[in-house]
């Protein structure tokens, strides 16, 4: 979940925020499940900074790897 580490192409890399509650008070998780139903936020300062995922597409990231819980 958040601030859990991950490989993103290869280059460390956290979870920014999940978004998968329609009901989260946070305004900027809100705008991404409405826009494109929930997903994953990546922070990846060495390559492109923040990376989007949505849902529908994590499974068509291979160079996403689980490191560690947060």
């Amino acid at each position: 979940m958040e601030n859990d580490r991950i490989l993103f192409h290869g280059s460390p890399a956290k979870v920014e925020f999940v978004a998968n509650d329609r009901d989260d008070p946070d305004p900027e998780i809100a705008w991404h499940i409405a826009e494109h139903g929930g997903g994953v936020m990546i922070l990846d300062p060495m390559a492109s900074g923040r990376t989007f995922i949505p849902r529908e597409d994590l499974d068509d990231y291979d160079d996403l790897e689980f490191v560690g819980r947060g």
